[in-house]
């Protein structure tokens, strides 16, 4: 078994879960316009990611990084990108749900391209995809200091400070993938820091309130994030 696609595909098998239980999408991360009903194609999107993470579990790993990475993309391309670049494309938040999607996207090609004949191209695509994403994560964070400090667990001191070193963290990151210098460093600084908010914020909050379908999403996609950083840093040129 490929350990490295471990927490990727466990995690796209999670967040197809949650969707099938929920018999929703996974809210912003899926802005699915309203005219679209979430029955049945919400247990299609489940049963989609479901199925790319039992591929990659199963040793399939071509096909179900494929199915991933082509349905991540299509999250960005079809569902977040037209209404930022009509409406919001001088926002920062706008930017941070297609980013997500992006970075998640990076994960699957990645994968991808490590069998693929176009192995160079695809991971290097795969890096600046991830870098671009980082870098909206980290202004993001800035501009949104005090949502971001108002997530940080109660039992941390000094919010402010944490939210501001992770914004940091998020653009230096993406910096350093997008230019090359030091780039799988930076990738899996980033998956250390998504873990860590999967683990210190997410999974506590889930543990909190189990019946509450955005505290699954969120812990999901982080977790999410996280496999895809590492298999980012594993793959990329």
């Amino acid at each position: 078994m490929n350990y490295n696609a471990v927490t990727y595909a466990a995690a796209a098998i999670l967040l197809g879960a949650v969707g099938i239980w929920f018999g929703d999408f996974a809210m912003q991360w899926q802005a699915v316009p309203k005219w679209i009903p979430a029955m049945p194609w919400a247990y299609v999107s489940g049963g989609i990611l479901a199925a790319g993470g039992v591929l990659i579990l199963a040793r399939q790993e071509k096909v179900g990084a494929l199915i991933l990475a082509a349905f991540f993309g299509l999250w960005v391309v079809v569902f977040h990108l037209p209404p930022t670049l009509t409406k919001a494309i001088g926002s920062i938040g706008a930017w941070n749900a297609p980013a997500e999607s992006g970075f998640l996207t990076a994960g699957g090609l990645a994968l991808f391209a490590l069998h693929s004949t176009h192995r160079e191209k695809l991971a290097l695509f795969a890096r600046l995809l991830a870098g671009a994403s980082a870098v909206v994560f980290g202004f993001a964070h800035f501009n949104y200091i005090d949502f971001t400090a108002s997530m940080v667990p109660a039992w941390i001191p000094f919010k402010t400070f944490w939210a501001w070193a992770t914004g940091a963290g998020h653009l230096l990151a993406g910096v350093a993938l997008l230019s090359g210098i030091r780039a799988r460093l930076a990738a899996g600084c980033e998956a250390a820091m998504m873990a860590s908010f999967a683990l210190l914020l997410h999974l506590p909050r889930v543990v909190a309130a189990p019946d509450q379908h955005v505290e699954w999403i969120m812990l999901a996609i982080s977790s999410c994030l996280a496999g895809s950083a590492l298999l980012v840093r594993k793959y990329s040129t």
